[in-house]
């Protein structure tokens, strides 16, 4: 297994996890870790809400999720050597859960927090969780629905 470098507790907020997360693209945050070039290495995330979304059947999370505390980053990470100008290449070679927490969120926002392209017809928060199994994922809120769920790795930027 690759070296871990940044470790996430899913249960805590971004603001309480040991390694610092982030919401903003900024060239003052620091680093907070490094490797070398072509290193294989671990990094963990927590989800584009920063864990406001619950695993439940409620979707008062969905309604009033905060939508200015969203979009928490791991790192920034520092590649040795490299500097301003180079061209880095990052390639995934595994994504997927956290131990468990093998489970996603689909989610309609409300009206009143937002809403979407959809609002009109859809006008309340929803939410369906998907439990992920292998590659496959249910739904305990839409029953006889199996697809592949394949998950991605949201945003991600070099700087």
């Amino acid at each position: 297994m690759p070296k871990k470098l940044i470790s996430v507790d899913p249960k805590l907020p971004p603001w309480r996890q040991k390694t610092p997360l982030h919401n903003r693209w900024h060239p003052d945050i620091p680093p907070v870790a490094s490797v070398s070039e072509g290193e294989v290495f671990r990094v963990e995330c927590v989800d584009w809400t920063g864990g406001q979304i619950k695993n439940s059947n409620s979707s008062d999370d969905v309604k009033n999720v905060d939508l200015s505390q969203v979009h928490y980053l791991s790192g920034p990470i520092k590649v040795e050597n490299a500097e301003v100008g180079d061209l880095l290449k990052v390639e995934f070679l595994d994504l997927g859960t956290l131990d468990g927490d093998e489970w996603g969120f689909t989610g309609t926002f409300a009206k009143e927090n937002g809403g979407g392209f959809l609002t009109d017809h859809f006008p309340k928060a929803s939410k369906a969780i998907w439990d992920l199994e292998g590659i496959y994922c249910t739904s305990r809120h839409i029953p006889g629905v199996k697809f592949a769920g394949l998950i991605h790795p949201g945003l991600i930027g070099t700087a």
